[in-house]
Order: structure tokens, then C-alpha cells, then sequence
């Protein structure tokens, strides 16, 4: 049946192959037009996952907690300190500057000149709050004894560390950012980050002072303007891999056509993006040049089959028709697990690696067109002399010289030590990658270089200010009893108190240390009433003064907060204070009082982290089971799972070896490129196993028949792979950390999955022919003439 409809499928394409070129000529220009206005597309919301435990928390309390999505902008004196009359106007600008932005919560906006940053003084009338910098004060009105003024208020507010540096020579702005603007417009950061450098940065930095600015929405701005670098270096890989193709086969036609054929299905790919209704996302920029890889592994083998048939004595047309049939089943076995591999990322609740799961699923997709048929049957119609396909199967023989030497690992001897080696590197990659770290190793924004200016300025900002860029807010719920039951207040000083020791934790701030500073200041100042007061009146009359302030309370008092603001987000930093707070949530359990995880910017990397954490297994239980069905189904055989899919593990445990050595953390910027290694991986195997499988079912001993399929399509699996290895290796050099680690790893994967192909296969193969004998002639998996 399988062979009917091949061979069905030949004749209809190949009878009717100016109607097929022109439907998907027509096609490609359509798709072409929308694929133009694909445009950068991130968000905030987009990395949440749905319906995380810490996801929920942060929505629920979004509007009463300190914002997870905000921007932190610096003004630095170059020289000298911040308290002087130019350094106090130039901070006024920028905070006004700052509070036009679009999108900012201008209530939200915090600095010296704000209403919201106050200093709470006793009087002879009792308590009260009084802002940094009086209303009645304006730039132009400063005078040496109002700067004094303020910079002892400062001092008494404690802002030293929070809103002014610790030399004092640079004060703090923050912002929040809404999502979406009035009209439900969502904010297009790529934009946005340029307005903070012509509105921020630009006006505002000069000689005399520094514009350091952090914040996700500035990141992911500096990751999408890097993004655009990215599309050089896919150019120079591009350029590599053709000029690799022309060294391959000799034939400018062949080079054009297999490299027209890859990029066609990424105009389908863009151009449908469009129509969806998706961007590309800055961390997902390299998955098409991954499923051009994809096109490429497919086409040199196509070329590398329609070469061979023409010199053994085939006109180009019944070698491109032969082509055509002889690759298609481990073509769209291979382009299938691929695509299955893609479309498992949907188990991951993340929007943003949902949009990428599409992405890269449609690519692969329209591979099993362009690649497997589109190339061929554009083939048919070229003329390639014998002469010329005589000359190229000479330099395939040549080429294959070595290969002969290596086919002899499927020979008993040389297949046991292979199989006995293989057993041990998995072993020694499984032990070694146990421990991988799931998320980001680096402080910062992982996917720039260490003095790239965003991460330049986030260091400085860390080590000048007592507040972490980073913070985790745990949420204290009680019923509605926060105001009025000291017994809160007093459970969640405890914790503070317990977490403040922890490591990772450079401060904390809460509703109860807000308790404890009002009731210090009720009480003259004097040190020893910093506690939480009993008097439940007392208790409550404080509670109702924190309650103006934003971000440590809920209005109803159902909700309490504590804010860990952490030394960094690495994954490692994250997972321990989490670990911390799950623990004392265990062993210190009070009625009616439930600490809550997470909000803040390092509760959303968690939650990311965790779904990461427990999507990765099945989805890789269900690619390599997607890989037995589809081999079984095509071979119908239990050898062949093993063989194909065994090796295939051995190389992505490696791959987590490396990625542990590097060190990169799995990340969702790093998941698709370990999917993509397995579908590559698949790839070489299937031609591999493919072409083996025909020459079993023609009765050739194993030993024999791996010596032919090596010699066959080993060059074309081995010039493939390090010619993509060489392509991407070149991403090394781009300003982009996480591009210049996909390159390495991607290299990395592709030849460690050709090494895999090239001996654990054939050795497992040949060991599973001797130990577990056929009772029947091995079956031919498809149309094949040799």
C-alpha cells in the first residue's frame, strides 16, 4: 500500500510539473507579500506561564504589589556627588521625562521629586509624612541650604541604598509599565526601548552625567536591536552553506536550486506568521535559520541521490523521479518527528514557546513540500549531462575513500567495542548531566554579553543600591485579619527576620517592617519601639498608614507582603530562597495565616523554570515516541527502533553534558535548540538506516550492506553536518550571549548526532542482526532501484 502511494504520488507530480511549479510559484508570492510586514513582536505577559501556582498569586495581586514588569533609570554624576543644584535639576528632568513615557503608570513613578518618596517626622502635633522635596520646591528655586534639606531628609527617610546610591553620587528613578494602554493597544517594547534611548538617554546623558537605565522592557529592546544582528550572521551562514553545496556537487544549478528550495519555506513560514497574527519574538530570531538547516540536511541528500542515479545511466528525469521516491518515506518519517519534536514545545504553558512551537512546526512543515518535492521536481526539468554526474560520483568515491574504513565498525569485533564505548558515554553523559541547572547561570540579562551596556549598567546599579533588581514577593494571606490580629504582623517579622539571613537575599522589605518604622516614629523615634506593636488599636491605626503605601498591602487587609530583593536571578539564587520559603512554610504553619508564592519579576523566572522543569521530560518521552512509531510503521521492524532512536539518546544526554560544561542553563531560549538536535539527529539516521534497509532486504550480509549505505550517503551526511556546524559556529562572534551559545551548541549537536549516526548505529544494527537473527527477509521500506 505504502508503495502504491508513492508511487502514485510520482506520477501526479511529475505528469503535471508545470502546474505544480506554478501553484507553488504563485503561492510563494503571495506568501511573500505578507511576509514582509513580519515584525518583532515580545511581551511581557508572553513569558508568564498559565496558570502557574506563582502565576496566579502575581494576577491576583498585580494592583497591590510592587510591579514585575518596570524600568529602573539611574542619573550618575561623572563627577562628584548627586546634592547639587545641577545634579537635583537634571534628576527633575528625568523623572518628568520618565512620567510621559507611554505606558507608564504615572501614579507608580518613584524619585526624590515624587510625592510618593517622604520622610516621616515627629512633631509637636504628633506623626506626620512630609515628601523629600516640598511641592512649594522647584529646580529653578534650589539654593545650597535646600539641597542640604533635602539630602538630610533623604538620610532620615532612609532613601540612602533605595532612591540614592551609597556614595550618593547617582539617584533612582522607577516606573511601572502597563501591558496594554487605554485603548487594549499592547506595548511594542522593541519601540519602546528606542524611545528610552532618544527621550532617556540621549537628551540627558553628556559629560557631566550618566543615563543608566535596566528594566525588562529595556532588555528585551537591547536582545530585539541585537536580534537584527542575528540576520547578518544567518547571511554569513547562508553564504558558507551555499558555497559548501557548490564544493559539494560542482553544479551552480544544484547550489541555487537547494538553497531556493530552504528559503522558500521560511517566506511560507513568515508569510503565514503573519496571517496568525504572530510576530517573531527577539528569543525565538534563530528557529528559522534552525528549520533552514532542516531544508538543508534534506536537500543535500536529494542532490546527493538524483547525482548518483544519473551517473549510473538515468536521464535527469528518472533521477529526479527516482529521487523523488527514494527519499520521500525517510524524508517525511525524518520532516514528521521534527515536526512532532516542535509541537510538543505547546506542552509548555508559555505563550511566548507556544508562538515558537508554531513557528518552527509550520517551517518543518513546509519542508515535506519544498524540500521533498518542489526539489526534485524542479530538478526534472534541468539537464544534466552524464559526463557531468561522472565526474561527481568520481569525487563521491574519493571522497568515500575513508568511509570504507569506517564501515567496517558494523565487523563483530570493532561493533561490540563500539557498542561497549557507546554504553559507557552515555553512562558518563547521563551522571554528568544530572544536575544541569534549569534556567539562567549568569546575572543579568543572560542573553547579552557580560559589557553589553544594559548589563553594565545593571552591575553598577547592584552594587551602588541596598535594592536588589531582582525580588521575590511572598504573599501572606489571612481573611481579613491583617489590620486587626497583631498576630500577623508578628508571624510575618519572624519570617522576614528568617529570610533576611538567607544567602541570595541582599534586603527585605515588608508590611511588617512598616509596622515597625510607624511605631518607631509614633514613639519619638526612639530605637527600642522598632517592633511590631500588641495593642491591637495601636496595632490597627499603624496598618491603616501602610495601607497608603503601595505594594505592602491589600485594601480589605486579606493580604500582607514581603519582598525578597535577591543579589541576582540566576536559577540557582531563585531555586534556594524558594527552597527557603517553602521549607519555613512546612515547619511553621499558624491557623488562618498561608504564605503564598510568588510575584515579583524573580516569581515569574520561577514559575518559567518550573514549567520548563516538567515539560522537558514528556516532551522528550513523547518525540522518541513519536521516533518508534514512525520507524515502526515504516520498517516494521523492533531493530530498527533501537537502532535509530538509541544513538539518538546517547547524543542528547551528550548534549546536556555540554551544555552543563559551557555552562548554559536550559532555558526557553535553549529547549527548541535540543528539540532541533534530535530532529537533526533523526535526519542522519533515517538516510542512514534507510538506505541499510535496502540492501537487507536484497539479501547482503549486514557487514556488507553497512559498507554500502555508509559509501552511499555517509559523504552526504557528513559534509551536511559540518557544514551547518561551521555555519552556526560563526554565531560565536555576535554581540547576542544567547546567540553566540546556540551557535556553539548547535555545532556542538549537529556532530556530535553525525557521530552518533556514523558508528553507534551501524555497530547496534550489526550487533541486533547476529544476536536476534530474521526469520524473514528484511523489507524494502519503499520504491528503490538499488
Amino acid at each position: 500500500m505504502l508503495n502504491r502511494l508513492v508511487r502514485g504520488l510520482e506520477r501526479l507530480f511529475f505528469a503535471h510539473r508545470a502546474i505544480v511549479l506554478g501553484v507553488i510559484g504563485l503561492f510563494t508570492i503571495a506568501m511573500a507579500v505578507f511576509a514582509v510586514q513580519l515584525r518583532m513582536d515580545a511581551g511581557f505577559e508572553k513569558q508568564m506561564p498559565i496558570g502557574h501556582e506563582y502565576i496566579q498569586t502575581f494576577q491576583k495581586y498585580r494592583n497591590d504589589l510592587l510591579g514585575a514588569n518596570r524600568i529602573t533609570v539611574v542619573v550618575r554624576a561623572r563627577h562628584g556627588s548627586i546634592w547639587t543644584k545641577e545634579g537635583l535639576m537634571r534628576l527633575y528632568e528625568v523623572t518628568q521625562a520618565v512620567t510621559y513615557l507611554p505606558n507608564v503608570d504615572r501614579i507608580g513613578v518613584q524619585s526624590l521629586w515624587t510625592p510618593n518618596a517622604y520622610v516621616n517626622e515627629i512633631t509637636d502635633e504628633g506623626f506626620r509624612a512630609e515628601p523629600i522635596i516640598s511641592g512649594n520646591v522647584t529646580p529653578d528655586l534650589l539654593t545650597p541650604e535646600i539641597v542640604k534639606k533635602i539630602r538630610r531628609a533623604t538620610t532620615l527617610g532612609g532613601y540612602v541604598g533605595t532612591l540614592v546610591s551609597h556614595n550618593e553620587d547617582s539617584a533612582m528613578i522607577t516606573a511601572e509599565l502597563n501591558e496594554r494602554d487605554r485603548t487594549g493597544k499592547v506595548l511594542d517594547y522593541v519601540t519602546f526601548n528606542h524611545l528610552l534611548e532618544a527621550k532617556i538617554r540621549k537628551p540627558f546623558e553628556d559629560a557631566g552625567y550618566e543615563v543608566q537605565i535596566i528594566g525588562f522592557a529595556k532588555q528585551i529592546g537591547d536582545i530585539a536591536d541585537g536580534a537584527k544582528a542575528v540576520l547578518g550572521f544567518c547571511a554569513i551562514a547562508l553564504l558558507l552553506t551555499a558555497l559548501a553545496v557548490y564544493w559539494y556537487c560542482h553544479s551552480v544549478r544544484f547550489t541555487v536550486l537547494l538553497i531556493a528550495c530552504s528559503l522558500t519555506s521560511l517566506v511560507w513560514q513568515f508569510g503565514t506568521l503573519k496571517l496568525l497574527g504572530f510576530g517573531l519574538d527577539p528569543l525565538a530570531v534563530l528557529v528559522p535559520f534552525l528549520v533552514f538547516a532542516i531544508g538543508v540536511s534534506h536537500g543535500v541528500q536529494q542532490v546527493n541521490f538524483i547525482v548518483r542515479e544519473i551517473a549510473h545511466g538515468r536521464s535527469s528525469f528518472d533521477a529526479a523521479r527516482q529521487s523523488f521516491s527514494g527519499l520521500l518515506i525517510p524524508g517525511v518519517l525524518a520532516l514528521i518527528t521534527a515536526f512532532v519534536s516542535f509541537i510538543t514545545l505547546l506542552l509548555i504553558p508559555i505563550p511566548m514557546v507556544r508562538e515558537l512551537a508554531i513557528t518552527a512546526s509550520l517551517g518543518v512543515a513546509y519542508k515535506i513540500v519544498t524540500n521533498l518535492i518542489l526539489l526534485p521536481v524542479a530538478a526534472s526539468c534541468f539537464n544534466f549531462s552524464k559526463t557531468y554526474a561522472d565526474a561527481s560520483l568520481k569525487r563521491a568515491q574519493q571522497r568515500a575513500k575513508p568511509l570504507r574504513v569506517l564501515a567496517r565498525v558494523a565487523e563483530p569485533k570493532y561493533a561490540a567495542f563500539t557498542l561497549a564505548l557507546t554504553v559507557v558515554i552515555f553512562g558518563l553523559a547521563a551522571w554528568q548531566s544530572r544536575d544541569r541547572v534549569i534556567g539562567t547561570l549568569q546575572p543579568g540579562a543572560p542573553e547579552l554579553r557580560a559589557d553589553a551596556r544594559f548589563n553594565r549598567d545593571a552591575t553598577s546599579i547592584t552594587h551602588n543600591y541596598d535594592m536588589g533588581l531582582d525580588w521575590l514577593t511572598v504573599a501572606l494571606e489571612s481573611n481579613g485579619k491583617a489590620c486587626d490580629n497583631p498576630a500577623v504582623g508578628l508571624y510575618e517579622d519572624d519570617f522576614a527576620a528568617a529570610m533576611r539571613t538567607e544567602p541570595g537575599v541582599v534586603s527585605v522589605q515588608s508590611y511588617a517592617s512598616m509596622l515597625r518604622a510607624y511605631n518607631q516614629g509614633y514613639n519619638e523615634d526612639y530605637p527600642k519601639m522598632n517592633v511590631i506593636p500588641i495593642d491591637p488599636e495601636n496595632y490597627g491605626a499603624i496598618s491603616v498608614d501602610v495601607a497608603r503605601v503601595k505594594g505592602f498591602m491589600k485594601g480589605d487587609c486579606s493580604m500582607t507582603a514581603v519582598h525578597l530583593f535577591l543579589a541576582d536571578h540566576k536559577a540557582t539564587t531563585i531555586n534556594r530562597i524558594l527552597d527557603d520559603v517553602k521549607q519555613y512554610r512546612a515547619s511553621h504553619m499558624f491557623p488562618g495565616i498561608t504564605l503564598r508564592l510568588a510575584a515579583g519579576n524573580a516569581g515569574v523566572l520561577a514559575a518559567t523554570n518550573d514549567e520548563v522543569a516538567k515539560s522537558e521530560l514528556p516532551m522528550m518521552l513523547y518525540v522518541y515516541a513519536a521516533i518508534l512509531i514512525l520507524v515502526f510503521l515504516a520498517y516494521r521492524d523492533w531493530r530498527a527502533m533501537l537502532a535509530c532512536c538509541v544513538p539518538l539518546s546517547v547524543a542528547t544526554f551528550i548534549g546536556y553534558w555540554f551544555m552543563k560544561a559551557l555552562p548554559i542553563g536550559l532555558t526557553v531560549a535553549t529547549l527548541p535548540v535540543m528539540v532541533l538536535a534530535v530532529g537533526i539527529g533523526v535526519d542522519y539516521a533515517f538516510y542512514i538506516y534507510n538506505r541499510l534497509q535496502v540492501h537487507l532486504a536484497s539479501g547482503q550480509h549486514i557487514v556488507k550492506a553497512v559498507q554500502h549505505a555508509m559509501l552511499e550517503v555517509g559523504v552526504a551526511t557528513i559534509f551536511t553536518a559540518i557544514t551547518l556546524a561551521i555555519g552556526v559556529a560563526t554565531w560565536s562572534f555576535s554581540a547576542l550571549k544567547f546567540q553566540a551559545d546556540m551557535g556553539k551548541l548547535l555545532a556542538f549537536m549537529f556532530l556530535v548526532n553525525l557521530l552518533m549516526a556514523m558508528t553507534a548505529l551501524p555497530a547496534l544494527a550489526s550487533v541486533l542482526e547476529r544476536w536476534f537473527p530474521r526469520s524473514k527477509p528484511a523489507r524494502a521500506p519503499g520504491l528503490f532501484s538499488h
